[in-house]
């Protein structure tokens, strides 16, 4: 049985991707077949660029469309992305049709939302329904900074009213800071949430061996 996650974030910009891409060549480097996808990528000018870095971090050989079939201009949610455009909103069907078609050669599957849980794929659904429709466990990123603890325990509580399996959370530190925040998050998320705490990865370093092993 393959293993299937979603990576979400308590926020947007919080490194989903760059957690996502980190694990996914860490796995990748275990000997596993790696499936990434994007479902919706919004602020595309020329390249999809989150789901190509996902890509050549896994090694996958999914076409762009199967890994990101859905892309839009603007910086938006992708349901008022769509909107504002002119454009088609996402189709649900074809995003589960190419995850089919990604899980079906792949050990382990990273999904990377856009912003968090309750952001609008289109106005009937949002990654939390995603996330249930395909039976993706969670993998939270919390940008490890003052002020996370209030939006991290909003998520988890968020996803537990919605049925849904959290892995764990990882505390990610986004910029150069030295915020007693930083130092004390961890510990204040363990007295507050009994939902695993992966690792926590520092400013600009790799991930380490002890998260990746937690997937295995």
């Amino acid at each position: 049985m393959y293993r299937r996650f979603l990576i979400t974030g308590t926020d947007t910009g919080v490194g989903k991707t760059t957690v996502g891409c980190a694990l996914a060549f860490a796995l990748r480097m275990r000997g596993l077949r790696v499936g990434v996808m994007k479902p919706v990528e919004t602020g595309v000018e020329n390249v999809a660029m989150d789901a190509e870095a996902l890509r050549a971090s896994s090694g996958s050989q999914h076409p762009l469309d199967v890994i990101c079939p859905f892309r839009y201009r603007m910086p938006l949610a992708p349901a008022m992305a769509a909107e504002v455009e002119g454009s088609p909103p996402p189709d649900i069907r074809r995003i589960k049709a190419a995850f089919a078609e990604i899980a079906a050669s792949s050990d382990v599957v990273l999904v990377e939302g856009a912003g968090g849980l309750a952001v609008p794929i289109t106005w009937e659904t949002n990654y939390a329904d995603l996330a249930r429709e395909l039976d993706l466990e969670l993998i939270l990123v919390v940008a490890n900074r003052l002020g996370s603890l209030n939006s991290t325990l909003l998520t988890l509580d968020f996803a537990a009213r919605r049925g849904l399996r959290v892995k764990g959370f990882i505390l990610n530190q986004v910029a150069q800071d030295d915020s007693p925040a930083i130092a004390t998050n961890a510990d204040a998320l363990r007295r507050l949430t009994a939902v695993p705490h992966l690792g926590s990865v520092r400013y600009k370093e790799p991930l380490g061996l002890a998260i990746v092993e937690r997937f295995l």
